[in-house]
């Protein structure tokens, strides 16, 4: 597919969406791309089935109509509630692999080998990708491990102008076997590129069969449906967005009063389950066995998992003068 268009369209789904999101929903979700789907368009339906991009993205067009149908008959609600929330989070794990494996791919830590009976094995471990790789690594892990307010982004950030340092430096723009990775950009503004918009070929229905290419679209859709339920489960879980439904048990006895205005969010808007109380002006020492306790850092109660309270949710006690 053509970059710049590829580029531009990218760009645009994912900045109208996220606004959209905002504005529709007041929920603070980006949406984007997913890598994961992006890997079994590109593997199972352009490599292994021989489509044309513009067949492949017909198969993408179609599933998103199908999807568009689920969501506007709430089935695709319905399926998301039924589900336990066990299931929810493995799902999000195994997207987080498949992503992590696509990321050791392309910096050759792991490589198909040409034989033998793996189907996959370790890479040389040598070159530019693999520095780059392990610099990136270490350098999200630690500011992850600092907690810093978008340390994923900062990583990617910063990885990213490490690689192009090391690319036009040590090997003279030629790092890397993708075509123009790394590279400093030729303009920093262009106009956008619309000339794929509206590229689609219905041929994929005579070169497959209508029976394969009504399955192949059925299991892209299914791909594209718990791909996204696993994601908004994990993203929700950690800002706090999950309600009652989805396993966590608001506490009795919170006032919307008192909290502050960022953790309203946190909270059902059901009036009947919010809380009358604020949280526990006095933390103690010792826990009962099941019971709850209020995380800041998200605005909820969350379930106790030791029997003291985390020192960073107890209040510091002055010395005596």
């Amino acid at each position: 597919m053509p970059f710049a268009a590829t580029l531009t369209v990218t760009c645009l789904a994912a900045g109208l969406l996220s606004i959209a999101m905002g504005l529709a929903s007041n929920y603070p979700f980006a949406l984007a791309t997913g890598m994961g789907l992006n890997a079994v368009v590109a593997f199972e339906l352009v490599a292994g089935r021989g489509l044309t991009w513009p067949q492949a993205m017909t198969v993408v067009f179609l599933e998103g109509l199908v999807i568009t149908v689920l969501v506007l008959t709430r089935f695709r609600e319905a399926v998301m509630d039924a589900v336990p929330i066990a299931l929810k989070r493995a799902i999000s794990v195994g997207i987080g692999l498949f992503i992590a494996f696509i990321g050791f791919f392309s910096s050759g830590l792991v490589v198909k080998p040409a034989s033998g009976p793996l189907p996959v094995g370790l890479g040389t471990l040598r070159g530019l990708p693999i520095a780059v790789f392990v610099i990136g690594f270490f350098l999200t892990a630690w500011l992850m491990a600092r907690r810093m307010r978008g340390a994923l982004l900062l990583g990617i950030l910063g990885t990213t102008l490490i690689a192009i340092g090391l690319n036009e430096l040590v090997a003279g723009g030629q790092g890397f076997a993708t075509p123009g990775a790394a590279r400093v950009p030729p303009a920093i503004i262009r106009a956008p590129d619309f000339s794929t918009f509206g590229r689609l070929d219905f041929g994929l229905f005579a070169k497959l069969g209508a029976v394969t290419a009504a399955l192949v679209i059925f299991s892209i859709m299914l791909s594209d449906f718990f791909d996204t339920m696993g994601t908004i489960i994990g993203v929700g879980g950690r800002g706090g967005f999950l309600d009652a439904g989805d396993g966590c048990r608001e506490p009795t006895g919170s006032s919307s009063s008192t909290r502050s205005a960022p953790c309203s969010a946190a909270w059902p808007t059901a009036a009947a389950t919010r809380p009358t109380s604020s949280p526990p002006p006095v933390w103690p020492t010792a826990l009962e066995p099941g019971s709850l306790r209020w995380s800041p850092g998200s605005c909820s109660w969350r379930p106790c998992s030791s029997r003291r309270w985390p020192a960073s949710s107890r209040p510091r006690r002055r010395r005596p003068r």
